[in-house]
Formats: structure tokens, C-alpha cells, sequence
């Protein structure tokens, strides 16, 4: 049988509309900073994919710096301010902030000064989504664009971090989303591009990608498409319930995006349930994927208070707008039968 995509947290698969956006830019030939004809319609198409990502994310077309990765937007954001942040922030996140903001049980970040403070909206491990204080500092959208209802505009957040294969776009690509008036200083310095903040020449294809899949986020938004998959993720943890009943489904009482699942099964490493999900056609992970392919304990975990046998016991399974209940219940088989050898063995 055809294998089964269930990482969609880490990187979902090219979108149609995003691949056509790709395909018709590669056919321009101008440089976006060229005066002439054809650098005036490359000029044009990033102004569009501008507008289009404006749109989705609920701000202003001049809101938006198209970086290289929302890694890149995180460096842009944070370096030198001394920010705070939780342990349970991306990685990169926490490269630029004291990690002392307290964590509770429940997954929820203890935020004190939200004008020095940044926080990820929905964690990219666990999915369990957090309130947004008024006034802060940076908010770390990646995960919640997308999945969740974002306006920026009306948020209180005055930068916030976003990336284009999150939501079906093309890998190397993303944005910094900054409110009218504020100033930052340049990381990357040269020709200026991107109002001064960001030089180089734009990324036209990938930019034109991001314009692509952001018009086709919003169209999910509007037809429903996330209450759709919350309930398949539901049927999920519900199955998986029934195989065991000491397996933990991270933050299921509180607010989480709609296609996250955490699993917990103390003893069972995560790692080795991702190779044998993968060895039966079933793509999950353990964690974030942004380590270079490191398998380690939860940090997430471990910030909630849970020991380093469960945070290493830790799986993710994340569905997307395209999943099939026929796939939730195939994986649902594969992983109980992988469960029931996994007990048979340690008992």
C-alpha cells in the first residue's frame, strides 16, 4: 500500500496552487530591484505574493519582510533584545532569549512583562495553543498559520514569525510580520531590498510560491477544512485509547491545533516507534524536526513537568487538510500492533 504522510507539522507537501504560482515565476527573467519592464514584473509578483500573505495573516501588504525561513525571521526579531521566552519555545527561538518564563502542567507559559516577552502561539510539538497577551513583544505563528484563525492586525503582537512550507508553500522561504512604526536593524546588509531590512535579491520563486499557498490557506479557513481534521485526529486518540489505556495524549484538556496529536507511552522510546511506523509506511516524528535529524527527549516535556522517561516516550502524529480517515485507521492498526509487540516483549 501507498505510503502515509503524518508530519504535516514539519513540513507540509507542496500545495497545487503553490507549485503553479512556482512554476509561472520561473518564466521572469528581471531582477525585482531593475527599473526596466522585466524587472518592474518581477517587482510586481513579489508585491502580489506581498498581498496575498498580508491577507492571510490577517495584516498590512507593508507589514511584510519575506525572509528565508521563519529561523531567519526568529534572528531578525530577537537578536540583541534580551527577550524572555519559555523552555517549551522552537529552537530557534530560544537561541536569542533567557528561557526563565515558567511553564504550568498544562503546557501553558506564565508570560510577566509582555512588552520583553516572546511566545509561540501553538507549540509545533504538542499543538497546545496559548493566549496572546496584549503588547507582546514577538509571537512565534509558525504553527498556527494556517491551522488557526490569525489576524494580526487585531492581535496586540507587535512581530510575529511565519513560514511558507508550514502551510503547503515552498521550503527557504518566510516572513517577519512587523507592525506599522516600529524600526529594526538589519541583519543581512547590502542593496537595501525589503524596505531596508532584509538585502539581497528577493527570492522571486519562492516568494511567488508563498503568495500561492497563502491564498489557499485562507480558502481552508473560510470552507472548514481544519474542523474536518480535528475530528479525524479525534477518532485518532480515540482508537489509540482503546489499544492502551496508559498511553498520554499531551494537552487533550485544553486548546490545541486541530491536527496535532502528542503521544506519550512511557517506555517505549520515541524513536524506535518512529522507525517502525516508517518501516510500515507511516511517516511521524518524534519531536520537532529542526535538529538536523536528532532524535532526543522532549524539552517541551520536560518544561511541563514530566520526567525524562516519558519526554523520551514521546511521539507526534500531525494530519493535514488532505488525510483520510482510511489512513488515520491504517496507522491506528500499525501502531497497535507495534504497541502489542512492544508488550509482549518487556513483560
Amino acid at each position: 500500500m501507498s505510503r502515509v504522510y503524518l508530519d504535516h507539522n514539519a513540513t507540509m507537501p507542496l500545495r497545487a496552487e503553490a507549485r503553479d504560482a512556482m512554476i509561472a515565476a520561473m518564466d521572469l527573467v528581471g531582477n525585482p530591484s531593475s527599473v526596466h519592464a522585466e524587472g518592474r514584473a518581477a517587482k510586481a509578483l513579489v508585491e502580489k505574493a506581498r498581498a496575498q500573505v498580508a491577507r492571510a495573516v490577517g495584516a498590512e501588504a507593508a507589514d511584510i519582510v519575506f525572509v528565508s525561513s521563519a529561523t531567519e525571521a526568529a534572528a531578525l526579531a530577537l537578536a540583541g533584545r534580551g527577550l524572555h521566552g519559555a523552555a517549551i519555545e522552537h529552537d530557534a527561538v530560544r537561541a536569542w532569549i533567557s528561557g526563565d518564563l515558567p511553564v504550568d502542567a498544562q503546557g501553558h507559559v506564565q508570560i510577566r512583562v509582555p512588552e520583553q516577552s516572546v511566545l509561540q502561539y501553538a507549540n509545533s510539538e504538542t499543538g497546545i495553543v496559548q493566549d496572546l497577551p496584549e503588547g507582546l513583544a514577538v509571537c512565534d505563528m509558525t504553527q498556527a498559520f494556517g491551522k488557526l484563525p490569525v489576524a494580526f492586525d487585531w492581535s496586540g503582537v507587535q512581530m510575529a514569525l511565519i513560514s511558507a512550507h508550514k502551510i503547503g508553500g515552498p521550503k527557504g522561504i518566510g516572513a517577519l510580520v512587523m507592525r506599522r512604526g516600529l524600526d529594526i536593524a538589519a541583519q543581512i546588509k547590502g542593496g537595501g531590498q525589503e524596505m531596508g531590512r532584509r538585502s539581497g535579491t528577493e527570492n522571486v520563486i519562492g516568494i511567488a510560491g508563498f503568495g500561492g499557498a497563502a491564498d489557499a490557506v485562507t480558502q481552508d479557513m473560510d470552507g472548514g477544512i481544519w474542523d474536518r481534521v480535528a475530528k479525524l485526529r479525534n477518532i485518532l486518540e480515540t482508537s489509540l485509547d482503546l489499544a492502551t489505556k496508559e498511553t498520554i495524549f499531551i494537552g487533550k484538556e485544553v486548546t490545541r491545533l486541530p491536527n496535532t496529536s502528542c503521544i506519550v507511552t512511557p517506555g517505549w522510546k520515541g524513536e524506535t516507534q518512529v522507525m517502525q511506523m516508517d518501516l510500515a509506511g507511516f511517516a511521524i516524528s518524534a519531536g520537532s524536526a529542526c535538529s538536523s535529524g536528532k532524535v532526543k527527549s522532549s524539552t517541551v516535556l520536560r518544561a511541563m513537568g514530566f520526567d525524562e522517561a516519558a519526554a523520551s516516550s514521546a511521539i507526534r502524529v500531525s494530519l493535514g487538510p488532505g488525510t483520510t480517515e482510511d489512513e488515520v485507521m491504517r496507522f491506528c492498526e500499525a501502531w497497535s500492533g507495534a504497541y502489542a509487540r512492544f508488550r509482549a516483549r518487556t513483560a
